[in-house]
């Protein structure tokens, strides 16, 4: 039975405050996940498809990145993985009628919440050039549509490909071989969003972009520290590793402004002491740091390390690090007074810190875009590279670093070249294998694939999933830059933002999802990811597509090659349709590290991709080891009477899909236009809890940005900090505000002002 999706946009400026919780997972968060998965896709189906999710041979849940275990429960998923396959899943259809009685003039009106509840795209739809609504048409005029923009460029370097992290490693590696066929690196891709910080310090420090650590390392760790990560609601499954490191011995340090239910306590729900609430407290140190502290505290941990007798790991030093006396030396001067103005924590927080550094043989540092998007997000990287480097703790079994993807390909996405600076080898690989030459100058990330739209020197978008328009910063220019585009296409399986901000033309091309059966010429098919761990593995759907009108996104990417580039092209886009191992054969010879692919996938479980650093203690950096960096110390300053925000999602958001409108654990319940303030920072700035505020950001370009009409709720955040659930934020994000050398937008440090207002405002696209 088909579910009526809801056609009224809810009210979400009036939202209702509680309490914080103490604790995360549990019976609610069993009861939420079947509560939100019958009403998406009803009973029977829930069972069918929640049992598949993380299994050996089911489907990869598209929610997270977070590895699966060797050992794996009969529920291998958590609440909000749940509401992901939910939204995906869904019986609810979005067809032609919709948009026939929907323009887009009132699309871009409604909520990215009400857009994503109406269901499953499920035919191909064009926005002609001066008209209001999209109309249903076949996949052939769609497709000649694209070619005929793409052959009409001047350039091919007037063409932008964006990826979403969902794409499958073979979707991947079609893609950015037709965009490089074609004759550009313009890959931008979700990874400029938020982990190319850590890609960028990880292979300048390390040789590998990737993290060090396996699974089996968490459960091994004598210390885990984790840093501007929210487990609890963005990789709720890490919480189960983390019970279990702890259950091992392992101590853990929490690092961040908000304190955060997952990390007090993880009632784990696939045992009966967690579900009758006995759960596991799991930080034993918790340090409230204030935004953009990060580097400092590293910093002072490495300055005590070196003062501590035995404290440096001198053997490891000396045969595999480059750089240490440059290092050591900017260390040695830091001031003890600006990291605690920095940092913003009590001494004696800071001894304890280092007490547990000092006592951990084996320690771990995990962390998200709590880090990744600041101004110095990669000289904060490169500082917690620097503290295992001196305890010897990268290559050793229970030791490394641990970058959380977001996700569930991300990292994958990556490893197939959908990268806008490549490698030489590479596109030499590329060009040896298929006989086409590769362009060689680099191409433009997100950031500068705005600023190519907004200058006119781009002209055609084509998105593989995600929604760029929601995701991307200063949300004003965003917009701007998308609608002087000759034409904008995205590949998708749900209505979002993107769709209702066009250039001249649009297209909207349905494709299937993670849950569905994908059969072409040769059978039935799987695809494969990798994820945050290195590990790549199948993911086979099971359910009937949502519409006969679907196609896969290899299907889509070989069709359109073969439009855009000629029957006579020396890729054999035709064969890689029809069967997805041809593909893989490929990948084996072109992709270093996935030699016989197709075997080594057959395996349950998949294979660990090759990591010199753990593996081999071997770095492969221009110094052939691994290097200590000494950047100075950088924090942000904020005016008198201004706050720095971190922009976050709530408990009920992946990315931008928004699944509800409540945040259950920080006790939010529905809306989604909250400021999060210390109570005396409020207090100072003359705003009641429960008042309303227009937030103003401020930048050196002098120009301002508003988010109007956010309830103020007193919170016990890090002082002198905010936070607000993105997208509804980003519009306060400046473009040009990026980390200086992996160019991501700094999210979390953002300057603002709170103007008193009036009340809530009505409910918008925006």
């Amino acid at each position: 039975m088909k579910r009526k999706p809801p056609q009224v946009d809810p009210v979400q400026d009036a939202p209702r405050t509680s309490a914080p919780r103490r604790s995360a997972a549990g019976l609610p968060a069993v009861a939420h996940s079947l509560r939100v998965a019958q009403r998406q896709m009803g009973t029977r189906r829930t069972a069918l498809t929640l049992l598949r999710v993380n299994q050996a041979d089911g489907f990869d849940c598209p929610g997270c990145a977070w590895p699966d275990p060797k050992r794996r429960h009969t529920a291998e998923f958590c609440e909000n993985g749940a509401k992901a396959v939910a939204d995906e899943a869904t019986l609810r259809r979005v067809t032609p009628a919709f948009f026939a009685e929907h323009p887009v003039s009132e699309l871009a009106r409604r909520s990215g919440y009400w857009l994503g509840q109406q269901g499953r795209l499920t035919r191909p739809m064009y926005l002609a050039e001066g008209s209001d609504h999209y109309e249903p048409i076949d996949w052939e005029r769609a497709l000649d549509i694209v070619a005929e923009e793409l052959r009409a460029l001047d350039s091919p370097d007037e063409a932008l490909f964006y990826t979403s992290g969902r794409t499958s490693n073979e979707a991947a590696f079609l893609y950015q071989l037709f965009a490089r066929s074609f004759g550009t690196n313009n890959l931008p891709d979700c990874s400029n969003l938020c982990h190319e910080s850590s890609g960028a310090a990880l292979t300048e420090t390390l040789g590998v972009g990737k993290g060090s650590v396996l699974l089996e390392d968490l459960h091994r760790a004598d210390l885990i520290i984790v840093a501007g990560q929210n487990p609890g609601t963005n990789h709720p499954r890490m919480l189960s590793a983390l019970e279990k490191a702890k259950k091992g011995g392992a101590r853990i340090i929490t690092v961040n402004p908000l304190p955060e239910a997952g990390l007090e306590r993880f009632d784990n729900p696939q045992s009966l002491r967690g579900l009758t609430g006995g759960g596991t407290r799991l930080t034993d140190l918790f340090l409230q740091i204030r935004l953009g502290g990060d580097q400092a505290l590293f910093r002072e941990l490495c300055r005590r390390v070196l003062a501590a007798e035995g404290g440096v790991d001198e053997d490891f030093v000396r045969e595999h690090t480059h750089g240490f006396e440059e290092f050591a030396a900017a260390a040695r001067a830091v001031d003890p007074d600006e990291v605690l103005r920095a940092t913003g924590l009590d001494p004696a927080d800071i001894d304890r810190a280092a007490e547990l550094v000092l006592a951990s043989e084996r320690t771990v540092v995990c962390w998200a875009m709590g880090l990744t998007q600041h101004r110095h997000a990669v000289p904060t990287i490169r500082e917690i590279v620097n503290l295992l480097l001196l305890r010897g703790a990268v290559g050793r079994p229970g030791a490394g670093v641990c970058p959380v993807r977001g996700h569930s390909n991300v990292q994958g996405d990556r490893t197939m070249g959908i990268v806008e600076k490549p490698a030489a080898a590479l596109l030499d690989a590329l060009e040896k294998e298929f006989g086409v030459p590769m362009p060689r100058e680099h191409g433009l990330d997100v950031v500068n694939a705005i600023r190519a739209l907004r200058d006119g020197k781009a002209k055609v978008f084509f998105a593989m999933g995600g929604n760029f328009v929601a995701a991307s910063p200063d949300t004003e220019v965003t917009e701007a830059a998308m609608r002087r585009a000759r034409l904008t296409v995205h590949v998708s399986t749900k209505l979002n933002r993107s769709h209702c901000v066009t250039g001249a033309r649009a297209l909207i091309l349905p494709t299937l999802g993670r849950t569905e059966r994908d059969v072409q010429a040769s059978g039935e098919q799987f695809v494969t990811v990798e994820d945050s761990m290195g590990i790549v593995h199948a993911s086979r759907g099971r359910l009937a597509p949502a519409s006969d009108h679907l196609l896969s996104e290899p299907a889509i990417v070989c069709r359109l090659a073969r439009r855009v580039l000629g029957a006579d092209h020396p890729v054999p886009w035709e064969e890689f349709e029809a069967d997805y191992a041809a593909i893989r054969d490929r990948i084996a010879r072109v992709v270093p590290g996935f030699e016989d692919f197709n075997a080594r996938v057959a395996h349950p479980g998949g294979f660990a991709l090759p990591h010199a650093p753990r593996d081999e203690r071997r770095f492969p950096t221009a110094t052939g080891k691994a290097n200590f960096t000494a950047a100075p110390l950088e924090w942000p300053r904020v005016p008198p009477g201004r706050l720095l925000l971190q922009t976050l999602r709530s408990h009920d958001q992946y990315n931008t899909t928004i699944h509800g409108l409540d945040d259950r654990y920080r006790g939010i319940e529905g809306g989604r236009r909250v400021v999060f303030v210390h109570p005396d920072d409020a207090a100072g700035l003359g705003l009641p809890d429960g008042s309303y505020a227009d937030l103003t950001s401020e930048w050196e370009d002098g120009r301002e940005r508003t988010a109007p009409g956010f309830r103020v709720v007193h919170y016990p955040t890090a002082r002198g900090c905010a936070a607000a659930y993105f997208p509804e934020t980003n519009v306060l994000v400046p473009l040009d505000a990026t980390d200086a050398v992996s160019n991501t937008p700094a999210s979390k440090s953002v300057v603002i002002r709170l103007t008193p207002t009036e009340g809530p405002r009505p409910a918008s696209g925006k």
